[in-house]
């Protein structure tokens, strides 16, 4: 089962770290999906560092979100 993410916080180039109940902290690259439709106005820095939590995942001021599933498994663990 995948863990849920409670608290995320934008860093920088297109970075996202991400903080899940496990205690886990991973690191999500949003710069991939930066090009498609649902996620380009996330290139708007202000816009972009809105992110929050939001029930399971995350998601931005202007509805764009990221599935739980793919928020866990394609982002890498770091090491304090």
């Amino acid at each position: 089962m995948r863990p849920k993410a409670i608290d995320v916080k934008p860093l920088e180039d297109y970075m996202l770290l991400v903080i899940f109940e496990n205690g886990e902290k991973k690191i999500f690259d949003v710069k991939p999906y930066l090009t498609h439709k649902a996620f380009e106005q996330l290139n708007d820095k202000a816009l972009f560092n809105t992110v929050k939590i939001d029930g399971l995942s995350i998601s931005w001021l202007n509805g764009a979100d990221i599935c739980p599933d793919e928020l866990y498994n394609n982002s890498k663990s770091i090491s304090e």
